[in-house]
């Protein structure tokens, strides 16, 4: 088969495969899989809803306590239980409020309140997390696509090759070792195929699972995306970005406040807190008609911290411990975001530069190695085994182009959601 030939028929085989899966309905976009997910992951509506139900705390730790209201009889005499022919029996009502020292209910207010945006801030973490995961499995399952597309490409092209060794056999001008050698090198393929099929089906199973949708739902993705691979800012910026933007370290600052708080709202306990009652008694005029005078009570009394060393004194200590807790906490989680960018930074410019070198290099010289190959096994030049071995290779570097294409894709996915911001290019 002339060369010019063999590649028109590849180039065919190849606008076949592709306008297979034009054709399929029900294309899932990156943006449709990240806004299913938003919409419907249950577990981003559980922490929405953790999130705001502590929104709803700190107005009620700032109230008062509810006053108590009561009801007495007083003096009533048992021997015959009439209130007139007792002089101090009487009807009483009365009514008492608690009330903190002044600046305790806004010290638990605030605490409450640094909380519940501590909380706010996990909805938004736990947001860039889901949709971090979402790119990750989304850029995997294109990547197994494009494994399967090349994987049938070259199965049609081993295919052709066993075909050529087949009509060389049969005139004399081949061997049959060549023959059964493509033929096992088909087989391979088709073993290939079952092992991708396979980690497909799984890729499938968890992208459903983030966008709540049964595991065997089928997936279907686009054929084309953008293949531009965009330049992204230096580690030192990304840091600076995710200082700002990161809603984890957010979150910890908002704990530290917290924190504050409770250490200011403790070393308060000393101060005493204290009941303001009042109490009105009715009582009645007396057998003879003389009219009796009804009481009026008032009062306030305080508690007193005489076990201030065992209570107070270890309340502040216990606030001052957790004060210290948080705020290894911000660092580590600092330390932490910091090895998440450079990581994440590292492994994108690597595949950058793989996919760079895959499509300008490797692979457009494997591409060569073959056809020459092809044009020199036709005149006997070339050992049919260096042919097979030549287009092997060529699968190898376009599976190893699209691999590195998504981990490029899956490297910046961490990124944004390490840095907190969409927006990390130069």
């Amino acid at each position: 088969m002339p060369v010019r030939k063999f590649i028109i028929s590849v180039i065919a085989l190849a606008l076949v495969v592709v306008s297979g899966f034009v054709k399929s309905e029900n294309v899932l976009t990156l943006e449709a899989a990240l806004g299913a997910a938003v919409q419907n992951n249950p577990s981003l509506a559980r922490i929405k809803a953790a999130a705001q139900a502590l929104a709803a705390i700190p107005s009620q730790a700032g109230a008062l306590p509810d006053p108590v209201i009561g009801f007495n009889v007083m003096s009533l005499p048992v021997d015959h239980f009439d209130t007139r022919k007792e002089e101090m029996a009487q009807i009483g009502f009365g009514i008492s409020q608690a009330i903190p020292f002044p600046g305790k209910l806004t010290l638990r207010e605030q605490a409450a309140a640094y909380e519940a945006q501590a909380a706010a801030y996990n909805e938004d973490e736990l947001r860039l997390s889901l949709l971090s995961d979402v790119k990750t499995v989304w850029w995997q399952l294109f990547y197994l696509d494009r494994l399967l597309e090349i994987t049938d490409n070259n199965r049609m092209l081993l295919q052709q090759l066993v075909d050529i060794a087949g009509t060389k056999y049969e005139v004399g001008e081949g061997l049959q070792q060549d023959v059964l050698l493509a033929q096992l090198e088909l087989s391979k393929l088709l073993d290939r195929k079952i092992k991708i099929d396979g980690m497909r089906s799984n890729a499938v199973a968890g992208l459903n699972a983030l966008l709540d949708l049964p595991g065997n739902i089928p997936v279907q993705l686009p054929t084309k995306v953008a293949l531009q691979l965009p330049d992204i800012y230096d580690d030192q910026t990304l840091y600076r970005l995710a200082e700002t933007y990161r809603p984890l370290l957010a979150s910890e600052r908002e704990r530290v406040n917290a924190a504050k708080s409770k250490l200011d709202l403790a070393k308060r306990e000393i101060l005493p807190d204290f009941n303001v009652n009042a109490a009105y008694g009715a009582r009645d005029n007396m057998p003879d008609g003389t009219r009796r005078s009804d009481l009026l009570s008032f009062g306030i009394s305080m508690n007193v911290p005489i076990f201030y060393a065992q209570k107070q004194a270890q309340g502040v200590s216990q606030s001052t411990s957790e004060l210290m807790r948080e705020r290894y906490a911000l660092q580590d989680q600092w330390n932490g975001v910091r090895k998440q960018i450079s990581q994440a930074g590292n492994d994108y410019r690597r595949a950058k530069e793989q996919v760079s070198l895959y499509e300008t290099g490797i692979i457009p010289q494997a591409q060569q190695t073959v056809a020459s190959m092809l044009a020199g096994y036709q005149v006997n030049k070339v050992d049919f085994l260096n042919l097979i071995r030549s287009q092997i290779t060529v699968y190898d570097f376009e599976a190893q182009y699209w691999q590195a294409f998504a981990e490029a894709n899956q490297a910046l996915a961490q990124l944004v959601a390490a840095t907190g911001k969409e927006d990390i290019y130069e």
